[in-house]
């Protein structure tokens, strides 16, 4: 069985990925461009492993992606890859269409032309994966968002995840490229970038400093633990159809201030500071340009045709999350010493592409 091609595997998701991949017996060529949410660091543990390779470049780099899939022959190319915090695609949206449009588009034409001369076994076998946001079905009052639902995305960040699907989308209809899409909720866990709410809200209240909550803080979410969605990955790579698009998400919506006051609570209780109450900290700020109130997902149809169910309990995954952090501080400090020091983005003069 041959090896699976990850993109942007030394990121959040994509990293915890090919950690459980590699757990899983499987072999994984990385290829990540290590920029600021890039973390050798992350994928420590399979230093030395052989089973696993990580290239530096760019998935623009079309010559490289097909000198990776002549040279390992994967059985799939799963797309994590991405440029995907919000405020950074306030900030510089040309950066948002760069990677994650283009540089989808170039990963589907290595993988179409790659798959086109793949003996008739692999052929039928191969799977272009891609991996996608919530976001793209823009916000939702009441009820969840199926996979029939139209595509309203409200941010530079979502708008180009929804102009990347709707290229893996024509590559099946109009080529026969096979396909698979996954669209998942917010997640949390281990490793994240902490620029993302979960993460900087417990470093923040580590170190006394205000915890910034958008608007009213009434703004909702779907939370789904990191592993929970390498295991729908998982599911669907091996029993889902060709040029289906699956929901990801546990049924786990909640608001932003609860998610906030929760964390404040874990923070005191696993690391408390005499005299400070973490939940003093908390300050409601301007809202974020274009805020979308409200996301939730159907996740039946993935239900249904893989058996995938989420296995980590909510309030444990965050209990889990803080111990994560409180244990390896080591790996965030590093980032805390680079470019990103925990500021507000988003509200700065924004780039032209």
């Amino acid at each position: 069985m041959g090896p699976i091609l990850i993109t942007g595997g030394a990121g959040f998701i994509g990293g915890n990925f090919a950690l459980m991949a590699m757990a899983r017996g499987e072999r994984v060529i990385n290829l990540d461009a290590l920029t600021y949410a890039g973390n050798r660091a992350t994928l420590a543990a399979l230093e030395g492993d052989t089973r696993h390779i990580l290239v530096e470049g760019r998935i623009e780099d079309g010559a490289l992606v097909r000198r990776l899939l002549a040279e390992h022959r994967p059985r799939a190319l799963i797309n994590f890859a991405a440029e995907s915090h919000v405020d950074r695609s306030i900030e510089d949206p040309g950066a948002f269409l760069r990677t994650n449009v283009t540089g989808t588009l170039t990963l589907l034409d290595a993988s179409l032309d790659y798959w086109k001369g793949l003996p008739p076994a692999e052929k039928e076998a191969f799977r272009y994966f891609q991996i996608s946001t919530d976001e793209v079905y823009g916000s939702i009052p009441v009820g969840k968002f199926t996979e029939e639902s139209r595509y309203e995305p409200n941010s530079p960040y979502s708008a180009s995840k929804a102009s990347a699907d709707h290229f893996v989308r024509a590559y099946r209809h109009t080529f026969g490229l096979p396909t698979l899409i996954t669209v998942c909720t917010n997640n949390y866990g281990p490793f994240q970038f902490p620029e993302k709410l979960i993460p900087l809200m417990i470093l923040n209240a580590l170190a006394g400093k205000k915890l910034p909550v958008y608007g009213d803080g009434r703004n909702v979410r779907d939370w789904l633990h990191v592993d929970d969605h390498c295991r729908a990955i998982f599911a669907v790579l091996a029993k889902g159809r060709p040029g289906e698009t699956y929901n990801v998400g546990p049924d786990n919506t909640r608001e932003n201030i609860e998610i906030v006051e929760t964390l404040c609570d874990l923070v005191d209780q696993l690391a408390p500071t005499p005299g400070r109450r973490s939940r003093d900290l908390i300050a409601f700020v301007a809202d974020r340009p274009g805020h979308d109130r409200r996301y939730a997902v159907d996740a039946g149809k993935l239900r249904r045709e893989t058996g995938w169910m989420p296995e980590v309990e909510f309030r444990d995954g965050l209990g889990r999350t803080v111990r994560w952090y409180l244990e390896n501080r080591a790996w965030w400090q590093d980032i805390q010493s680079g470019k990103y020091r925990g500021e507000r983005l988003g509200l700065g003069k924004v780039v032209a592409a």
